[in-house]
């Protein structure tokens, strides 16, 4: 089901100075919609010639992720991150714009947004504008940046699966590095399959330990990283010209720009399992570790 929202065709650039100003409780919790036509007349609009700025094919989207997880929020992450980014077609330099995801939490999908984060009573204002890991649009697109093994969107489900990855794990610096990104998700991965109780806990805790490790050993000396392939990366961006709607059942394809090397990998795994190891883990009271996946917006 397709909802009845109208939307200017394409993409803009929204100050968030206009963003303060029409960001009101009502707004906040769904009751009011934000004034489209005043916060588009303060945007600077995409070249329509540029299809790869298209609101349509993201408004589809994100309308299917609501019907298809209405009751289960949460798992939205995981089915839309990968799509959300081989949807809005970009460099990182075009992402790390916060006036795009303005626009698309103000004008193109507010409802997304208190959808996904009301939680018990508001969307919080850094859900609409706000830093790259708190951000509704900007967290998800940035996962499956950071996340992906090259074309291949898979790990950003494991990444997706676990709320304190986005929340914690991607603010911190060393996720760039794509072997730690990879280690720290394979170490995720079996903590699940091992039926861990709690693992946000020891997400937080590895975070927390590759972070401080991170200061005194160099992980890219210890497992570097191929460059990425530029070329690739444009060549991807390039296909959203004539690019069909992602198919909703199976993952898209990322841009072939170079797979994470394995033995990189390796390296770090061992070291990282012996970090988590060490490194405590914070108590959390029953009711938080109840309610940790139906209101993250506690931790911001």
């Amino acid at each position: 089901m397709t909802r009845n929202v109208e939307v200017p065709k394409m993409l803009g650039l929204l100050p968030s100075s206009a963003v303060t100003k029409h960001l009101g409780r009502g707004v906040q919790t769904g009751v009011e919609r934000p004034p489209i036509a005043t916060l588009t007349k303060s945007s600077t609009m995409r070249d329509e010639s540029e299809s790869r700025w298209r609101t349509q094919p993201v408004r589809e989207l994100l309308d299917e992720a609501m019907n298809r997880f209405d009751g289960k929020r949460t798992a939205a992450d995981g089915w839309l991150a990968p799509r959300l980014h081989a949807t809005l077609r970009m460099t990182r330099t075009e992402a790390a714009n916060d006036e795009l995801w303005n626009f698309l939490a103000l004008v193109v999908a507010p409802d997304y947004v208190v959808w996904r984060h009301k939680g018990a009573s508001v969307a919080m204002p850094a859900r609409f504008s706000g830093t790259h890991y708190t951000q509704a649009f900007s967290r998800l697109w940035w996962a499956a940046e950071l996340f992906r093994d090259g074309s291949d969107y898979g790990p950003v489900a494991i990444a997706c699966h676990v709320q304190d990855i986005l929340n914690t794990t991607m603010r911190l610096d060393i996720i760039d590095h794509r072997p730690t990104a990879m280690a720290i998700l394979h170490i995720v991965q079996r903590l699940i399959a091992e039926n861990t109780s709690h693992v946000g806990d020891y997400v937080n805790s590895l975070s927390s330990a590759v972070n401080a490790a991170g200061s005194t050993l160099v992980y890219d000396v210890m497992a570097p990283d191929a460059p990425a392939d530029d070329e690739a990366l444009q060549s991807w961006i390039a296909e959203a010209e004539n690019m069909a709607p992602v198919l909703w059942g199976i993952l898209p394809d990322g841009p072939d720009d170079g797979d994470v090397r394995s033995d990189s990998i390796d390296a770090l795994v061992p070291l990282f399992e012996k970090l988590l190891e060490d490194a405590p883990r914070r108590a959390r009271s029953r009711h938080s570790a109840e309610t940790e996946n139906d209101d993250d917006d506690k931790s911001i």
